[in-house]
């Protein structure tokens, strides 16, 4: 029913569905700006203290010329630089251990819920997070790319870019997906997916470990809102499916509130022991929390990925408190 309910709001013959598709877009359209600048002033807030740290090493990309040294093979020498001088010259390459970071967030119709006890949406936060993460990855001379929307790109106006291509594709089926696109990343690239990660451990299983198939780095962001962890309510209650095609109704919710939390923790277990076993690592955020708090976290586990520590904190930030919870 859902499904049947999604495709009439898509076809091009219905008046209404068009008029539906085109409110969605300009409310879209509206909050981009707000979401981008406030992305911006969260990756401002925490990269005070962070310096990007390019360095010479393994890699394709020019870095620079230096003069040729005693500890220098012949080999290493280039010639045509050389020329115009009465020095010899080694051209040095771009270390490229910093790898692609692949960002992936779940917009899906689940993540536009949004409870009493916070005030903005997840879809609305997971977008902050992630466009401020690519803030900060660009600023520290990282290429960031929008999983199945954007090429690479170590650009100054990644963060727009992503936007963009965000509001470009509002109503695909890519961005109504509750799970990344199950393709191999390369061992040297990392991974960031922000969701609510509420689909059966199964299929959250099945896309995850397609993404780390080849040795990629990842980190899983699951955002919350705190209703949803808590189930706070009393008497009969109604719940609405995020199609708003199927709903239930509760007579005394609070009966069910020990059974809910006991399979709620369990789900986190098992996405605690599958990113633990890829080597991923698993951090909580819940919406009625600033979004720096979360942001600083995963910048700081982002640095252990880094061997030639290219992300240096500042030591005040170490006072900071992760929003990790059991």
């Amino acid at each position: 029913m859902a499904d049947a309910t999604l495709h009439s709001r898509r076809d091009p013959a219905t008046g209404a569905g068009v008029l539906a598709l085109e409110r969605e877009a300009h409310g879209l359209a509206d909050r981009l700006p707000s979401i981008v600048i406030e992305a911006q002033r969260i990756a401002q807030t925490v990269a005070h203290g962070i310096h990007g740290r390019r360095r010479a090493g393994p890699g394709e990309t020019f870095w620079q010329f230096r003069q040729f040294g005693s500890s220098d093979t012949i080999r290493q020498i280039d010639w045509r630089r050389s020329a115009s001088s009465d020095h010899l010259y080694v051209r040095e390459r771009e270390w490229e251990a910093a790898h692609t970071v692949w960002l992936w967030p779940d917009l899906s119709p689940s993540m536009d819920f949004r409870s009493h006890l916070s005030q903005t949406t997840k879809r609305d936060r997971v977008l902050i997070l992630m466009l401020a993460a690519a803030e900060l990855l660009v600023r520290g001379a990282e290429r960031v790319a929008c999983l199945g929307l954007t090429q690479p790109t170590a650009s100054r106006k990644a963060t727009t870019r992503i936007a963009e291509a965000i509001l470009a594709h509002e109503g695909s089926a890519q961005l109504q997906a509750t799970q990344p696109p199950k393709v191999h990343l390369t061992r040297f690239s990392g991974s960031i997916v922000f969701s609510d990660f509420l689909d059966p451990i199964a299929r959250t299983r099945e896309h995850i470990e397609a993404l780390a198939a080849d040795g990629a780095v990842g980190h899983l962001v699951q955002v919350l809102d705190p209703a949803e962890e808590t189930l706070p309510y009393q008497g009969r209650t109604e719940f609405l499916s995020p199609m708003g095609g199927d709903r239930w109704v509760a007579d005394r919710v609070e009966t069910l509130r020990p059974k809910y939390k006991a399979r709620f923790e369990e789900h986190r277990r098992e996405l605690e022991a599958l990113a633990k076993r890829l080597g991923w690592t698993f951090l909580v955020h819940h919406t009625d929390r600033p979004a720096s708090e979360p942001l600083l976290s995963l910048i700081m586990r982002l640095q252990g990925d880094r061997s030639d520590q290219r992300w240096q904190m500042p030591s005040a930030s170490s006072e900071a408190d992760d929003e990790v919870r059991p």
